[in-house]
């Protein structure tokens, strides 16, 4: 794995560390809430987060990724806290499931990071452009969460 590589999980490791670490401050019964002018919840965007670096690489890969039964009912575009059942995963289950992820797709997709594959939608045709893609909508789905978080102890 060249430089450029280990900088990239380095990033995916670090940006999900602070991600975990505000999840980890909150208690389950906040993770809930939804705050007006939100339409999610803290165990939402989490969920929503893990789903959806999946299914990115899934789309570039067309590879059938390994996501939990029910995710993409729980999680994916366009649901929200109103479609979970007594199975969606608790608040540390997500945070389980979340630390170990970034290694998880280090082992599986580690040696395959510039390979050619078919472009998505957005025009990305390697694994590594859908990493950075990734990192960047976990970034915006952590500061909503810390919006919800700051409106909780307002």
């Amino acid at each position: 794995m060249n430089e450029r590589h280990e900088v990239l999980f380095n990033q995916l490791a670090t940006y999900r560390s602070e991600l975990i670490g505000v999840a980890q401050s909150v208690t389950a019964e906040e993770a809930e809430s939804i705050p007006n002018g939100f339409n999610n919840n803290i165990r939402w965007n989490l969920g929503h987060v893990y789903l959806d670096q999946y299914l990115w690489i899934q789309a570039v890969t067309k590879e059938k990724a390994s996501v939990p039964a029910g995710f993409q009912s729980w999680f994916g575009y366009g649901t929200s806290p109103a479609d979970f059942t007594e199975e969606t995963p608790s608040l540390e289950e997500l945070i389980q499931i979340l630390q170990k992820q970034p290694e998880d797709i280090r082992e599986a997709y580690g040696e395959r990071l510039e390979e050619e594959l078919a472009p998505t939608e957005m025009g990305m045709h390697t694994i590594e452009q859908v990493l950075i893609r990734t990192i960047f909508h976990e970034g915006m789905h952590l500061q909503v969460i810390l919006d919800i978080k700051k409106c909780l102890y307002l």
